[in-house]
């Protein structure tokens, strides 16, 4: 094997593809869960709780597979971002526009994720004015993956983006519109009272 096909020689790479892949569907896992949860279709006694914890690992883990996915890029000999190339955007020289959207994500995710450890100081309503971000984190995230991942066109890639998105749209929906999700029955009057509600 050459050094030209060797994949070691392009292990910081590979590894950065994997955990943005990783990153996306944990983002996606994310929002679903919270728009869920803020849509009423849990409503067994203490399963809210255990969703909520779900969704806030879920957040947190997507966040930590972010960072690796930019940090593992300052190995690449390639790329040679730098530490203001995955940081600040839109100053990567390879697709700074699609990168760039990545970096806004980033930086949005880690907020959104940072809120729900200082909810009690921000106050109920800046934070949930915070979540409601979380579409945009995801939406940038998507976009992100399309045009700046080599893998875009790959069938299994766009069927992890394809799965979430049905069930992220109609939550959304049903979210904006003040609905309860189709499948439920829980009276929007009601929904006001969970605590998980974005």
């Amino acid at each position: 094997m050459t050094s030209s096909t060797d994949p070691t020689h392009h292990l910081f790479w590979l590894s950065s593809r994997a955990f943005g892949v990783v990153a996306l569907v944990l983002v996606s896992l994310s929002v679903s869960f919270g728009l869920a949860l803020a849509g009423g279709v849990a409503r067994r006694p203490g399963l809210p709780k255990r969703l909520k914890n779900v969704h806030e690992s879920l957040a947190l883990a997507g966040l930590i597979a972010i960072a690796l996915h930019g940090l593992l890029l300052l190995g690449d000999s390639y790329l040679k971002p730098g530490l203001v190339g995955i940081t600040v955007p839109f100053t990567l020289s390879v697709n700074p526009v699609w990168n760039g959207l990545g970096v806004i994500a980033g930086w949005m995710s880690a907020v959104i994720v940072g809120s729900f450890y200082v909810r009690r100081r921000i106050g109920v309503k800046v934070w949930r004015w915070l979540h409601r971000w979380t579409f945009a984190v995801y939406g940038l995230a998507v976009v992100h993956t399309l045009g700046s991942g080599t893998d875009a066109g790959s069938i299994w890639l766009l069927a992890i983006i394809a799965l979430p998105a049905v069930p992220i749209a109609a939550l959304g929906v049903s979210r904006v519109l003040g609905r309860s999700a189709p499948w439920t029955t829980t009276p929007s009057s009601s929904r006001s009272s969970i605590p998980t509600t974005r």
